[in-house]
């Protein structure tokens, strides 16, 4: 972690582009544009936890892909071998993907897709709403990011 924060400002410049593609993806696959003007109209009846613990794991899942992304990239550079690491940032990425910004109240990638195929499937049958998933992508990306930070 200390190398991220050594180097020069083109990491942080690059980790901001990176955040903000990640943001501006995840709100467009998921239809969150569409959700929040809905999110006004029927503010009393929001769970408002719910939805501000969901709105923190996606910027927690948007900073923690810029950081993996960012360490992977440095020990590219230094010509160490990461395939592991990668991997799992990757399917840390996607799972942030696909639980999109709010899993409850907005479509995401798995029931898109799925809903291709005629199943319907929403987050909102998980125990905790989707929330859940964006926990395990959380988890993900942070044992990468220790991983990569080791070696």
């Amino acid at each position: 972690m200390k190398k991220i924060f050594r180097k020069s400002y083109i990491f942080w410049l690059v980790g901001i582009l990176i955040f903000l593609v990640y943001l501006l993806l995840n709100i467009f696959i998921s239809g969150f544009y569409n959700t929040i003007p809905l999110i006004l109209v029927y503010a009393a009846t929001v769970n408002w936890f719910k939805l501000g613990i969901s709105l923190f794991l996606t910027l927690a899942i948007g900073a923690l892909i810029v950081f993996n992304s960012v360490l992977i990239y440095i020990k590219y550079k230094e010509r160490r071998k990461c395939k592991k690491e990668v991997a799992l940032s990757s399917a840390g990425a996607i799972g942030g993907l696909v639980a999109g910004v709010c899993p409850l109240c907005v479509t995401g990638l798995v029931p898109l897709i799925l809903g291709i195929f005629g199943v319907g499937f929403s987050f909102a049958s998980l125990p905790f709403q989707g929330i859940e998933v964006q926990v395990l992508v959380v988890i993900f990306l942070f044992v990468s990011l220790i991983n990569l930070s080791r070696k």
